[in-house]
Order: C-alpha cells, then sequence, then structure tokens
C-alpha cells in the first residue's frame, strides 16, 4: 500500500476529526444515556483529537496516538 500522500493524510484526519466531534455532539445532548462521567470523557478525547489533529498537519506529529485513542475506543465497544 505504500505511504499516504498529504492528500490522504489530511482527509484521513480530517474524517477521524469529524467522528469524534459526532461522538462529542451526541454525548452533549440531553437524550444521550451513558454516564455524565463517561459523556464527559468522549468529550474531553474528542477535544484532544481535534488539537492532536491539527498538531499531526501542522508540525507532522506522529499518527500513533490517535492511532492509540481510536484502537482503545474500539476495543471497549466489543463486548465481553
Amino acid at each position: 500500500m505504500g505511504q499516504p500522500t498529504p492528500t490522504m493524510l489530511a482527509e484521513a484526519i480530517d474524517a477521524n476529526r469529524r467522528l469524534w466531534n459526532v461522538l462529542s455532539a451526541d454525548c452533549s445532548t440531553a437524550e444521550n444515556q451513558l454516564p455524565m462521567a463517561l459523556r464527559g470523557q468522549i468529550i474531553s478525547l474528542a477535544m484532544w483529537v481535534a488539537r492532536y489533529s491539527r498538531e499531526v498537519l501542522r508540525d507532522g506529529a506522529a499518527l500513533d496516538p490517535l492511532i492509540d485513542i481510536n484502537r482503545t475506543m474500539m476495543e471497549g465497544l466489543v463486548p465481553r
């Protein structure tokens, strides 16, 4: 597959940031039934993702932290 182009990287990071924005917006609604503490943690993670995504695009920061956050979130969604 090779290295992603700068455009591919920017598009992937933007899609990831938009996903986290959706999660944050949902956690901000009164209808969301997750515990308040968990909702706050998801909103905080979404804010971090937005901030760190800018660092990746602007400064060339490593992608690993974004990948790790997404992987950890997905693992938490797997039924046990």
